[in-house]
């Protein structure tokens, strides 16, 4: 008996662990989430996440589709040909027809009235319903006289569509029960779901074409309806809760495992179980009738698979639609399952996701298992003796903790380079300083050198590479492609001078045009043989690819591939078709006033704020945080839509932990750009890469270099802080102006002023007087929202944003 209860102990206990890091949104093909798709036209759409304005936008074919860039929506629900979404608010549904063009969407409002607010948005191949919030009772739109919708006094808990029925969980005594409704001529459909499900307590459901399933009260996988070709037919279950999220389309069913994140499918004769997505961790799946797209735990993106799947010849295939938010955000505290990780910056401050239901261990109790071998990596015996004690339990439990702290720890070690060295990387593209620092972890050499890279190189692999079939890494199928040296080669006409269009941390960047036709710049390293040259090019190569294989946000520069072949190292980037912020500044070409989109102050305000969102995902969100240590005016670049994208990682360092604010490291960085307290003491903080900021919205105020030569003194060489911070202290900001651009209105004269005075205190001498990065992208969104506005009145510097860390 006492052996029986501590076998119990054990499984509860490593339940729990799943619950608590596993993060489940059932969907399906008609449950109103944050990922959707378009079935017939292979549309996918998700809430963008991390926005001031959580808008949707699509992917259809190759080209990226804004639903209304303006507005903030909760949740999305895609049919057959058109998707739905109910705005944040829940007073207004909105919908979206794909089909009419290949350009845009036809926009329609469905619904709108501030009195009765909608949720549960649940879209099947042609109906559109929803409950009412707090009530559950159902409407439904878009059905013709056949439709039979429920009694009015139903209240669900939850819906979801199919194709000519819905079905949802009612109130009602908290029973559980299923009820379906919908077309008379599906009625068999529905009324066939619905018997099947009698007398059975569900906790969530889902819906396919023709079937339905969900988690029961004690936790295991139920699937009822159409089984013609095995989507019902659920895998064996070893434990309650084994799976978390669904999705099902006409002949499949797929769900994510809690344990791992991984999906599983079942029917549709094998096809949609792909080797690759194995190992890959996802938050969510959303299904049409033949393909699948599930939204990665790595980072939000969204990669779709299956045999009907329209692009990439149904191949694993990454849509480049920026993150998703991983559920939806409610104005709640989350209490009975607790909050999502990182749901306020999610959310954008509005609102929380929270983890989904059922959560441990207020659903149901689980049953004593039988005994379970506890695991010979706990340290344990496989035995079912029961000798076995609460004190070797708690010996094993601990135990395993600290072999997980030593590992990571290890990790951690192997990554930030602690271990063997520091390393120095040079910049081509303005003058570079490297100076030795005064705190050393051990001996340099070439030998350490050598091994932390090939270490670095091995783990960067791993993540980075994908098959030649254009399939994705079992890893990570999210990463980019493994080019070919002949590709690169082909692409840039044999890496000609007239497609040389700058330089990087580590070589020459070309301008090319790959095979299918996509616009790429591709930066090549020296192809110096010189130990040192080679040792450098390595560095600033692996660390561009151990960075860039894990961030994702609009504006960051998004990494295409690489080629690690024989000698060279080269990697392949996003075309920025409007190139550097310091070719519009500082380009001889650029000298009439209105030869760049760049010289009015909105502009400018929007490129600094772009940039600082960039550098505030580094430094805040992403995990671990990154300090980019080289920022300025050449490494941030300009897309097509005059969107400002932070580029260059060559010399990006992980960050200190929380424990230590500084981090002692060789100093590198760009002369005018360096932060000073960093090269004079060696101590790298996010700090450092705020004053490089500040050095940079100098720039767009003054149009001067970081350093340039004032005739004034005799051609001598003047750093822009010691020319522009004294003036702008002293409120004599309008005679230091940019004159490409035009002199600013009321309003742009606050926007301009409070940029300035951010921008002075970016370039503090110490770094603990500099704001944050989080108070200079609030600054400038204020600036941003002057140009705007109507309201004027002075700016002093002591009411802007300038905590500090």
């Amino acid at each position: 008996m006492k052996t029986n209860s501590l076998s119990s102990v054990i499984f509860s206990t490593f339940t729990v662990v799943f619950i608590i890091f596993s993060s489940p949104f059932c969907n399906a093909l008609g449950s109103g989430t944050t990922l959707a798709v378009v079935d017939s036209t292979g549309t996918v759409c998700g809430v963008v996440s991390a926005e001031k304005t959580q808008n949707i936008v699509c992917y259809r074919h190759g080209k990226i589709i804004s639903a209304v860039p303006e507005v903030s929506f909760s949740s999305i629900s895609g049919g057959k040909n058109y998707f739905c979404g109910i705005r944040s608010g829940n007073y207004s549904i909105l919908c979206w027809d794909t089909v009419s063009s290949n350009t845009t969407f036809e926009k329609r409002r469905l619904y709108n009235n501030g009195t009765v607010l909608y949720e549960n948005l649940a879209v099947g191949d042609s109906h559109v319903c929803a409950t009412v919030v707090g009530v559950g009772t159902v409407s439904c739109w878009r059905i013709d006289n056949g439709f039979i919708l429920p009694p009015g006094y139903d209240q669900f808990s939850s819906i979801t569509s199919g194709f000519g029925f819905s079905c949802g969980i009612l109130k009602k005594n908290g029973s559980g029960s299923v009820r379906c409704f919908g077309n008379v001529n599906e009625s068999s459909i529905a009324e066939k779901i619905e018997k099947e499900f009698l007398n059975i307590s569900m906790v969530s459901l889902v819906a396919g074409e023709s079937h339905v399933c969900g988690l029961n009260s004690k936790g295991f996988l139920v699937c009822k309806g159409s089984n013609n070709f095995g989507q019902i037919n659920v895998p064996n279950q070893a434990i309650p809760l084994e799976y978390s999220d669904l999705a099902l389309g006409s002949e499949h069913s797929c769900a994510i495992r809690r344990s791992n994140g991984s999906v599983v499918c079942w029917g549709g004769k094998d096809l949609f179980n792909v080797n690759v997505t194995k190992s890959v961790s996802f938050e969510t799946i959303v299904s049409g009738s033949n393909f699948i797209c599930g939204l990665t735990t790595n980072n939000f993106s969204v990669i779709c698979w299956g045999p009907g799947w329209f692009d990439n010849g149904g191949s694993v295939f990454e849509l480049p639609l920026p993150p998703i938010l991983p559920g939806i955000c409610v104005q709640s505290s989350c209490g009975e399952c607790g909050i999502y990780p990182q749901s306020q910056f999610l959310c954008s401050g509005f609102g929380n996701i929270c983890k989904p239901q059922p959560c441990w261990p207020q659903i149901y109790e689980v049953p004593a298992p039988p005994m379970i071998q506890p695991s010979p990596n706990l340290g344990m015996p496989v035995s079912r003796s029961k000798t076995l004690t609460k004190e070797l339990l708690v010996f094993a439990i601990v135990g395993s903790i600290g072999v997980v702290a030593g590992f990571c720890t290890l990790v951690y070690c192997l990554w930030n380079g602690v271990c063997f060295g520091k390393k120095k990387v040079h910049n081509s593209v303005q003058p570079t300083i490297t100076r030795g620092g005064s705190f050393n972890c051990g001996t340099f050499s070439n030998h350490s050198m050598l091994s932390r890279s090939s270490t670095i190189k091995r783990q960067s692999s791993r993540i980075m590479k994908r098959q030649r079939s254009g399939t994705s890494s079992t890893k990570h199928p999210d990463r980019s492609e493994d080019f070919a040296l002949a590709e690169l080669v082909a692409a840039t006409n044999n890496f000609s001078l007239g497609n040389k269009i700058g330089a990087g941390s580590y070589g020459v960047v070309y301008k090319g045009k790959l095979a299918d036709g996509r616009e790429v710049a591709i930066k090549r390293g020296e192809t110096s043989t010189k130990m040192k040259v080679f040792q450098e090019k390595e560095s600033a190569f692996e660390s561009e690819l151990a960075f860039l294989s894990r961030l994702h946000h609009k504006h960051l520069v998004r990494l295409v591939g690489f080629c690690d072949e024989k000698d060279e190292r080269l990697l392949v980037y996003e075309f920025m078709k409007n190139g550097a912020l310091y070719d519009h500044l500082h380009d001889k070409n650029n000298v009439d006033k209105h030869s760049s989109l760049l010289n009015s102050w909105k502009m400018r305000i929007k490129i600094a704020l772009d940039a600082s969102r960039g550098i505030e995902y580094l430094h805040n969100y992403a995990v671990p945080s990154i300090i980019h240590r080289d920022i300025k005016s050449s490494n941030i670049l300009i897309d097509a839509d005059w969107t400002a994208r932070v580029s260059d990682f060559g010399l990006s360092m992980m960050s200190p932990d929380s424990d230590h604010d500084y981090q002692p490291m060789k100093a590198a960085g760009t002369v005018g750009y360096i932060d000073p307290e960093y090269y004079g003491l060696n101590v790298l903080t996010a700090k450092s890469d705020v004053y490089g900021l500040g050095v940079v919205l100098l720039e767009l105020l003054t149009g001067k270099r970081a350093i340039f030569k004032n005739d004034e003194n005799g051609g001598t060489p003047v750093s822009i802080v010691d020319f522009a911070v004294p003036i702008i202290m002293k409120g004599e900001l309008m005679k230091i102006l940019d004159q490409r651009v035009e002199k600013p209105e009321m309003n742009e004269t606050e926007a301009v002023e409070l940029v300035a005075y951010t921008a002075m205190h970016c370039v503090h001498l110490e770094g603990k007087d500099r704001p944050t990065i989080s108070d200079i992208v609030a600054n400038l969104e204020r600036a941003f929202t002057l140009c705007d506005s109507s309201s004027h009145g002075s700016i002093s510097s002591a009411t802007i944003s300038i905590g500090s860390d």
